[in-house]
This record gives structure tokens, C-alpha cells and sequence, in this order.
């Protein structure tokens, strides 16, 4: 316990952008929340008042870190499965897991648990070898998705891959190279989807809506709450989905599913769903929370690891839009200025800036705007985050 306020400390490893909103949530609840940054430059390092330094892949590093909190979590899976272990063995409570994490960490081990428990997979195999990857695309017919086992993110670590011959050399090279794959069918895409659940230790749950995550170049752009025109029996579906396997992996804290929706004639209108991945920890997917929610998805996140009650997760708003702000090429116009303008042109809009260095395609920040029309709203938001992206000609796309 925090010795001032007599609330518990939380520690997060991790100090990016999703630590840093978590922070913005434990002040409001009182909590002191300590981040274990790489860097003073990092998002939450620049807002925290407890940060400490160091890797998250040292041993050393985290043993430190964890003293005098009552428990540490994440805000991101690269923390090494044995490293939690350890701890967890010296007695460190930490939300969530090993034996949940791990199956946000390695897609393979994800893949083959969610087959034993029945959940929705598309088609895949392990890839141990160029002839595995071309068997298995002869098979299912191409092209097909190539998949790193770990790391992989906003598009990295996935490759489509159209033809035997392409298949070969890629496959050559990314083994030689040492990394784990995974080869999955490409799905009858309709749309991507989410979900989020939140599971404390005595195992009350607490789903959030289905929503529709918008995708462009493998980042996304856009989430739309809830889904639009998602039939109910798929959404309660999707939700008891979350909460099963919740359950199921032991998760303590945040549970993200990422869906996808497919074609299939039998299934309510026309459709069904398969897992496309796993994030246990707060998600962009529900980054619409903070003002979209009753109850943020960090808030709820801290709620979950201290073992409070959930909160309640319904919409304060019939549609609620939240637009990723990506960083553009150098020049134009100063982030202050276009402030200025974007509150003028949006003053409904709520800003989320990171506290990131720019870079093309880096998520810097997002907005999030409220409404009753799904159009009306949509594009507020988008016009909002383009006024903030940063680059050369934006004054002219945004007048």
C-alpha cells in the first residue's frame, strides 16, 4: 500500500501509450500507479509521477520494479513467459498470469488451445519448413496468410503469400532467419471485429459491445460503437465468446478478442466468426471507452487486477467513433496550431495526444467524437484526426 493514501500500488511494464491513459484512470481512482519505462522520452514517463527504468526482458530489472507493489501487470506481451514465472514463484502478484499470457504471446499456442476448446479458428498449420507452407496452401487453396508465431503487430509479422514459388522463398528466408511461423486460410473477410471482457481473480466478468475495428495497411484507422448492423444473436455471441474464453485461460485484468466476420450462408445474416488474435491488456480497439463507456477499458483494467467489482460497460452515446491520429511526413503545420483549429472545427471532439516523436504511420494519438448518426459522426471524427496528423498539405484536405 501506498503509505500516503492508503490505496494499493499498481505496477505496469510498459510506459507507451496505453500506460500512460491507464495513469490517467488511477488518478481518478486514487491508485498509485508505478511504470517501468525504457526511456524518459516514453509516453508515460512524461506524466507519471513513480517511473522507473529498465527492460522489461531483464530479470533483474522487473524483481526490482515489483517491490512494494501490491501488483504488477502490463501494458504490453513482451515480457518473457520464464520471467513472470520466476516472480510469480517469489511470490509477486502478476495480472495476467503466465499461463494466460502465453497464448497472447505465441499464436501457434493460441491456435492449438483454442482448438481444444472448441473456439471459432479459421484453417492453419505450423510452419517448420518451406514444403509445410506450400502442402498446406495446395490445400486450402491460395493465397494464404503467413504468420510470425510472436512479435508480430499493426501489420508486421503477416505476409500474404499468393503462389507456391513465392512461398518457397519467403519461407526460406524468414526460417532462416529464425523465425516461428504460422500459416493461416485468408478468410471470407466481411469486416474485422472486437470484443473486450474483463476478469478479476474471483472471476466476475464484464463484456463490453461488439465493435467493428476499420483497418488500412494493417493499422487501424477507425472503430466504430457498436458494430453497426451486426445481428444481435452474432453479437451475444461474440460476448459470450470474450467471456468463455476468459474463463477458460485464466485471464485476470483486460481480454481483447479480435474477430473476424465471414461469409457463411447458415449463419445469423449470412455471417459468422473466427478468432483472428488475442491482447490481454487495454486495447486500441477500446480506446472509444474512455468517453464512449459508463466505465474506460483502463479503468476497468485496474479494477480487474485489484480485484474491485467491474464496472458497468454500456454506451453513453447511441454511436460512439473513435479515429487513430497516424503521423505523417515532416513540416506543415505545428501539433499547437492544429489544436487550435481542430477544437475550433470539432469542439464535440475529445483529444488523446500520446506524447510520441513523429513518424509516418505512427499512432500518436486518437479522437473520439459522440452522436446519434453513425455518417454524421464518422466523419467528424475523421475530419478531426486528419486536422491532427502531422505533415505537409493538411490545410488544404481539412478546410
Amino acid at each position: 500500500m501506498d503509505s500516503r493514501t492508503g490505496l494499493p500500488v499498481v505496477g505496469m511494464v510498459g510506459g507507451g501509450q496505453l500506460a500512460r491513459m491507464t495513469h490517467q484512470a488511477a488518478i481518478a481512482l486514487g491508485q498509485s500507479l508505478r511504470v517501468l519505462a525504457l526511456t524518459p522520452d516514453d509516453g508515460a514517463a512524461l506524466v507519471a509521477a513513480d517511473v522507473q527504468y529498465g527492460d522489461h526482458t531483464d530479470l533483474a530489472a522487473l524483481r526490482t520494479f515489483a517491490k512494494g507493489c501490491d501488483v504488477v501487470t502490463f501494458d504490453h506481451e513482451h515480457v518473457p513467459t520464464e520471467h513472470i514465472r520466476t516472480l510469480t514463484g517469489e511470490g509477486v502478484k502478476l495480472f495476467p498470469p503466465a499461463d494466460a499470457l502465453m497464448h497472447a504471446q505465441d499464436k501457434q499456442v493460441m491456435r492449438e488451445r483454442l482448438g481444444t476448446l472448441g473456439a471459432p479458428n479459421p484453417a492453419w498449420r505450423p510452419v517448420a519448413s518451406p514444403a509445410d507452407l506450400v502442402a498446406f496452401g495446395d490445400e486450402v487453396g491460395w493465397p494464404v496468410m503467413l504468420k510470425a508465431a510472436r512479435g508480430g503487430y499493426d501489420g508486421r509479422g503477416v505476409w500474404p503469400v499468393t503462389d507456391a514459388a513465392s512461398a518457397t522463398e519467403l519461407a526460406e528466408t524468414l526460417l532462416a532467419g529464425g523465425t516461428k511461423l504460422i500459416v493461416e486460410e485468408r478468410v471470407a473477410l466481411r469486416r474485422e471485429l472486437a470484443v473486450q471482457v474483463a476478469r478479476s481473480p474471483f472471476g466476475q466478468v464484464a463484456v463490453y459491445p461488439v465493435v467493428e475495428t476499420v483497418q488500412r495497411d494493417g493499422i487501424c484507422v477507425e472503430v466504430l460503437a457498436p458494430a453497426p448492423g451486426l445481428p444481435e444473436e452474432l453479437a451475444v455471441s461474440a460476448q459470450q465468446l470474450a467471456i468463455d474464453l476468459a474463463t477458460a485461460l485464466g485471464v485476470v485484468g483486460l481480454l481483447a478478442v479480435e474477430l473476424f466476420e465471414v461469409a457463411d450462408p447458415a449463419g445469423p445474416g449470412g455471417s459468422r466468426i473466427v478468432v483472428n488474435e488475442l491482447a490481454m491488456r487495454p486495447h486500441n480497439s477500446g480506446h472509444w471507452t474512455i468517453e464512449g463507456a459508463r466505465t474506460s477499458q483502463f479503468e476497468q483494467h485496474l479494477r480487474a487486477v485489484l480485484d474491485y467489482p467491474m464496472g458497468d460497460t454500456s454506451l453513453t452515446a447511441p454511436v460512439v467513433v473513435m479515429a487513430n491520429v497516424l503521423g505523417g511526413e515532416p513540416g506543415g503545420m505545428p501539433v499547437d496550431e492544429r489544436l487550435h483549429h481542430l477544437f475550433a472545427a470539432e469542439p464535440t471532439a475529445r483529444v488523446h495526444l500520446y506524447g510520441k516523436q513523429v513518424r509516418p504511420g505512427r499512432k500518436i494519438g486518437h479522437v473520439t467524437v459522440l452522436g446519434d448518426d453513425l455518417d454524421e459522426v464518422r466523419a467528424r471524427a475523421a475530419r478531426a484526426a486528419r486536422w491532427l496528423r502531422a505533415g505537409a498539405g493538411e490545410r488544404e484536405e481539412c478546410a
